[in-house]
């Protein structure tokens, strides 16, 4: 990852967006076997031989018909998956997108140069806001350097949404909207909205065309907090953005009927670079558990966080961090290299600001103050009241583990990523006797706009294995070769997926193209065993790997998600409450699990979250954790 940045490289940013290859259109057919492989474990004789009946008639009936008019679609859109995945991902849930949808977490400072402290807060908010403002940036000039899997260039488009966007709630459809310019494209907004106490603040970034120092920053934010102590706190609108999208949409229509002015503070957060919150909450966390830090960021409150902008980042008033931001513009892999990027340029300095205190003139923040009425208010109390119950289903943990890490998976020629899924398979087999449905998110960037596409873990090899290593009658070596088995599956699906050749997002287009034909559900998507192995989004796993600290939630409550990460360093992390310190840090450096009730949730660190009773949970866990160590790879 270290080479993916530079201020000096010949190549631009966004310079391969048009020489990107079109996102192809698999075949039916083998789509459709891979869609029998995938339901296979779930099934009993009788339901297959039922279902494959079902799949041989969609085949050479209506679902020849809707593949056919996918292809004319991919003909004249280079990715004929790109709007229809934002709409019935993102934009066209109803669902309240803090909870559900957005990503989120704590931020690992506390581990090198800034352990938790009192008095120092802002100190410490406007180096991290001088450093974010240094990345945007390196995309305004187009300086940071493409990503690329080897030596095939990734697409680089979900960059332009990380800074400048917002999501805007509609009544039937959310709209997505971003302000962000590189400076060939021309001026882009350069302000920054701060939140504290209900109240909202907004100053600009730039000072006669520099960026502003941190000794300027935290004269501005030193600002706004005088002001908020010194004062009554304010309404806190920003509550709204947690609600239901209908309610939300339709209070903020009639936010602005009642004043214009509301329209205008409505379209100035929505283009600003970024929402800093200054959150007084205590969360104490230690790199051996996160999990305060990470349960305030995903369930925090929810008067200072605009839960519809791309990036909103909050200092708590011990000095440490953590970030909520909606999904709809991009994948977790941009937020994890700005992550990264952020974390490496603070440990290079020593968390320190190492140049002039001198404060140039300059505006004071203004303050953005909405009118409201007595509706609002009351809509601004049902708006806290919901979120503030669903959050209490949110349960959130996040230790670490080191027994042993990704070295020694590789030492053996096995990927981390697999080793993990392998485990989580076999935790979920041990603890319900039966198979786990699993997601697992494979990123799809070489081709023109992609995002995503997925993977089925559960596979009838990995379901062989989980049931080896629970026979007393069977050997490590017959253990062994079923896991290798179960790798050489996993692999070969991932690899397929990323290129283009996974079926999941296929049989999506082809749902889609009937519904948008007025045609009637086909059968396939009506039969049982679609949605038991997972189908229309009722998988009870919900897995990422993505190569530093994140997570990302589970989709079908309740149900279980588990994001895999590696870095640099050695040993495995997985979240445990119980175990000893050695177990708790396993997987710390190399993996990250996470089970959640929500749509998705992301960190920036390892966190679990879910909605499955705390006996259950706890036991899930522990047996993740005891299953990592048990697998035969480590007997000799």
């Amino acid at each position: 990852m270290a080479n993916n940045l530079s201020e000096s490289l010949p190549e631009l940013t966004f310079q391969y967006q048009r020489s990107l290859p079109p996102l192809p259109v698999p075949s039916l057919e083998i789509s459709l076997s891979k869609y029998l492989e995938a339901v296979r474990p779930f099934a009993s004789e009788e339901e297959f031989e039922a279902t494959v009946d079902i799949v041989r008639k969609f085949q050479n009936g209506v679902g020849k018909q809707l593949h056919q008019k996918l292809l004319q679609r991919a003909k004249t859109k280079k990715n004929w998956l790109e709007e229809w995945w934002l709409d019935t991902a993102y934009l066209e849930p109803r669902i309240p997108s803090q909870l559900n949808v957005n990503v989120g977490g704590a931020a690992p400072y506390l581990e090198h140069c800034w352990p938790p402290a009192e008095g120092i807060y802002l100190q410490r908010a406007s180096v991290v806001t001088w450093h974010t403002l240094q990345y945007w940036n390196l995309l305004r000039m187009e300086r940071l350097a493409p990503q690329k899997s080897g030596k095939t260039v990734l697409d680089m488009d979900q960059f332009r949404m990380l800074f400048c966007t917002c999501k805007v709630p509609g009544v039937q459809k959310d709209t997505l909207h971003n302000y962000f310019k590189t400076e060939r494209e021309g001026p882009c907004p350069s302000h920054i909205v701060v939140m504290c106490r209900g109240r909202i603040f907004t100053f600009d970034a730039l000072c006669d065309g520099q960026i502003l120092t941190p000794p300027e920053v935290l004269r501005q934010l030193s600002y706004v907090k005088e002001r908020c102590e010194g004062e009554p706190e304010g309404h806190g609108v920003a509550a709204l953005t947690s609600e239901e999208r209908t309610r939300w949409a339709k209070t903020r229509e009639h936010l602005i009927s009642i004043d214009p002015h509301n329209k205008t503070v409505l379209e100035t957060i929505q283009s600003s670079l970024f929402v800093l919150s200054l959150d007084e909450t205590k969360p104490y966390s230690t790199p051996e558990n996160y999990t305060n830090m990470a349960q305030a960021a995903l369930t925090g409150d929810p008067t200072i966080r605009w839960g519809d902008k791309s990036y909103n980042f909050f200092v708590f008033s011990d000095g440490t961090f953590g970030s909520n931001c909606d999904h709809a513009p991009y994948d977790a892999m941009v937020l994890v290299l700005f992550c990264w990027y952020m974390d490496q340029q603070i440990r290079s300095t020593d968390g320190k600001w190492k140049g002039s205190d001198v404060v140039r003139p300059m505006s004071l923040p203004e303050e953005l103050v909405f009118t409201v009425d007595e509706k609002v208010q009351s809509d601004i109390s049902h708006a806290k009241q919901q979120y503030l119950e669903s959050a209490q289903d949110l349960q959130v943990v996040s230790y670490t583990f080191i027994a042993f890490g990704k070295t020694a998976i590789k030492q053996r020629k096995l990927h981390p990523d697999t080793f993990v899924q392998l485990a989580m398979q076999f935790a979920y087999y041990r603890l319900h006797k039966r198979p786990g449905s699993c997601y697992e998110t494979a990123m799809t960037r070489r081709f023109y706009h992609g995002r995503t596409e997925t993977i089925r873990p559960c596979t009838q090899e990995a379901v062989n294995w989980c049931k080896a290593m629970i026979d007393p009658t069977c050997s490590v070596n017959a253990k062994r070769k079923a896991m290798l088995k179960a790798f050489s599956k996993h692999n070969t699906l991932m690899a397929e997926a990323q290129e283009g050749k996974g079926f999941d997002r296929h049989l999506l287009g082809l749902y889609l193209i009937a519904k948008e034909q007025g045609l009637p559900t086909p059968e396939l998507f009506m039969d049982p065993l679609y949605t038991k192995s997972g189908g229309g989004g009722n998988f009870v796993l919900s897995t990422s790997l993505t190569g530093y600290f994140t997570g990302l939630g589970g989709q079908a409550p309740p149900g279980a998600t588990a994001s895999s990460t590696t870095s640099e360093m050695t040993g495995l992390w997985s979240p445990s409450q119980h175990g000893n310190l050695a177990i708790r840090q396993m997987l710390r450096q190399c993996s990250t699990a996470s089970v959640a009730p929500c749509t998705r949730c992301s960190t920036w660190l390892p966190h679990l979250s879910y909605k499955y009773p705390q006996q259950t949970l706890d036991r899930l866990i522990y047996i993740f954790t005891v299953s990592l160590s048990s697998l035969p790879l480590f007997e000799h």
